[in-house]
C-alpha cells in the first residue's frame, strides 16, 4: 500500500505514541496493524517535535506532544510493574517456579535481584552518612592554612 495523508484520529495516534517513547519504526507497524496504513519511520519522524524532521510541526501538535509526554512521564504510579512491591511478588512467583523445576541457577538469580531490589540497588537514591552512620563532618580551611600545617609537618 502506498504512502497516503493521514487522517485527524491517526495524527494524533502518531504524535502520542511519539510522545510515550514508541520508536517510529514501532508506530508504523502500529499504524499498519490497527489503520491498514504504510508510512516509513522517516515519514513518522516528522510528527516529533524534537527531531530535526519534526522542526515543521504545526503548533496544535507540538502542543498535544508536550501535553502527551508530561502526562506519561508524571503518571508511572498506573504502571504496575513501576511499584517495587509488584515487581517482589513477580519475582517470587518466578523464583518459586525455578525451584519447583529444579533450576537452581536461576532461583539464586532471582533471589539474588529481590535482595536487591530491597536493597534499593535499583534506585538512584543513595544514603551517605559520616563514621557509624553519623554526619559527615567538614573542615573548612584556607589554603594558607593548608600550606603552613604542610610546612610544620
Amino acid at each position: 500500500m502506498a504512502e497516503r495523508k493521514l487522517t485527524h484520529e491517526q495524527q494524533t495516534y502518531v504524535v502520542q505514541s511519539l510522545a510515550c517513547f514508541d520508536s517510529p519504526s514501532v508506530v508504523a507497524a502500529a499504524l499498519k496493524k490497527d489503520y491498514a496504513v504504510t508510512l516509513t519511520p522517516q515519514a513518522i519522524e516528522a510528527y516529533d517535535p524534537n527531531k530535526k524532521a519534526g522542526a515543521r510541526l504545526a503548533a496544535k501538535w507540538k502542543m498535544l506532544f508536550e501535553e502527551t509526554r508530561k502526562t506519561f512521564l508524571e503518571d508511572t504510579a498506573s504502571i504496575a510493574i513501576s511499584h517495587r512491591a509488584v515487581r517482589l511478588r513477580a519475582l517470587q512467583r518466578m523464583a518459586d517456579k525455578a525451584e519447583t523445576q529444579g533450576n537452581m541457577v536461576l532461583a539464586s538469580s532471582l533471589l539474588k535481584q529481590a535482595a536487591e531490589e530491597v536493597g534499593n540497588a535499583y534506585t538512584n537514591k543513595r544514603e551517605v552518612t559520616g563514621k557509624d552512620g553519623g554526619p559527615i563532618r567538614t573542615e573548612t580551611r584556607t589554603w594558607r592554612e593548608v600550606l603552613r600545617q604542610e610546612g610544620e609537618g
